[in-house]
């Protein structure tokens, strides 16, 4: 019964993770919360503290609640990451990295400290148990499914997590707050990173990296050619597929295809420049199939919003892979994820460490 499970949820405040709660609760199961702070000042030792945080006035809702500071790994590990990303010349996403390196490691955290036997988040995903693996599931609801960002979890991992979001589209999540007496029942949605004030990634990098803007402004911008037709502001300011803001005129529309970090140069041209035909993934975690030895055939997303694109698969070695596209994708930005599925399952992915690479290697 689930009365006699024990889980941790990870709860931010906000209306998903606070439903989730509800859920498990209405479900039988035990519930402790755990607000991970990631933006306090740091803790040399990071302890599980009691927390008087409430997500519903609701006796029936009145559970255990700690509260672990991660803030000094958060910053190593995912705001750390987020600029070495950047002053490479790629495109971090790190949310996915959170995920992997500060939720799920203060949520198993708290499981082990705890005794607890399960672990569980308001993401819009699914698992299923099936012939002996635990396999991932992208969402009901397709305007909310987060899968995309769950491919870094292992099979230890997703055997012990529970998504009790992931059948419910985001207005029935919204009506069961309601229900519940959730305080976040009507709280608006973020789509900010949270360490980047109102998204705008420029001016954070120019604010947080003293010099940064000194040390890379000026650089050339070239053509397909490599024929210099202007300069830019630094190569960490421009993202693959950008137009605007480049501060060229050629007559035609030219859009970012690769950024060279190492000469501090960005390359333009135009959009058909940039069609992606393969890619190299590297950092490979398989976790609904066994470590792939011979080339497959799966769908692929190359960013959240992207949609699932036929494709093959070759395995490199334990740790890259090469994806051929069935029709080109566009934009596709090193530093981003290529994420693989058979349909709903996703089946794992890997970090684009290069497009259209020319050797096969």
């Amino acid at each position: 019964m689930n009365s006699q499970r024990h889980v941790i949820i990870g709860l931010s405040g906000g209306v998903d993770s606070s439903t989730a709660a509800c859920l498990l609760v209405r479900q039988g199961f035990r519930v402790t919360g755990l607000n991970i702070r990631v933006l306090d000042t740091p803790d040399d030792a990071p302890v599980l503290r009691p927390s008087t945080m409430r997500i519903s006035d609701r006796e029936e809702f009145d559970f255990p609640l700690f509260t672990l500071n991660l803030s000094a790994k958060f910053a190593r590990d995912v705001i750390g990451y987020f600029h070495n990303d950047y002053l490479a010349g790629r495109t971090p996403n790190p949310c996915m990295v959170c995920n992997k390196t500060v939720k799920w490691h203060g949520l198993f955290e708290a499981m082990r400290l705890l005794g607890a036997d399960l672990v569980a988040t308001g993401h819009y995903a699914r698992t299923e148990l099936r012939d002996g693996v635990t396999r991932l599931r992208k969402g009901s609801d397709p305007e909310k499914d987060q899968s995309y960002f769950l491919w870094m979890l292992t099979q230890a991992e997703l055997a012990k997590t529970l998504f009790p979001l992931g059948g419910y589209t985001k207005p029935e999540v919204r009506e069961l707050a309601r229900s519940f007496g959730v305080h976040a029942a009507e709280k608006k949605e973020s789509q900010e990173i949270c360490f980047v004030p109102h998204d705008d990634y420029c001016a954070y990098l120019a604010g947080a990296i003293p010099g940064l803007e000194a040390r890379v402004a000026g650089g050339e911008i070239v053509d397909q050619t490599g024929k210099v037709i202007g300069h830019h502001r630094g190569y960490p300011f421009y993202t693959i597929g950008q137009r605007r803001g480049l501060g060229i005129a050629t007559g035609e529309p030219v859009y970012v295809t690769t950024i060279d970090a190492a000469h501090n140069r960005i390359h333009v041209g135009s959009k058909s420049d940039l069609e992606c035909k393969s890619l190299i993934a590297s950092g490979m975690n398989w976790s609904g199939i066994a470590a792939p030895g011979a080339p497959f055939d799966a769908e692929a997303r190359i960013r959240y919003r992207d949609r699932q694109s036929a494709c093959t698969v070759k395995p490199l070695d334990s740790d890259r892979a090469r994806v051929s596209f069935r029709e080109p994708k566009l934009c596709v930005a090193c530093g981003q994820a290529v994420v693989f599925y058979d349909g709903d399952e996703v089946l794992g992915g890997g970090i684009i460490t290069e497009v259209n690479p020319e050797k096969e290697s």
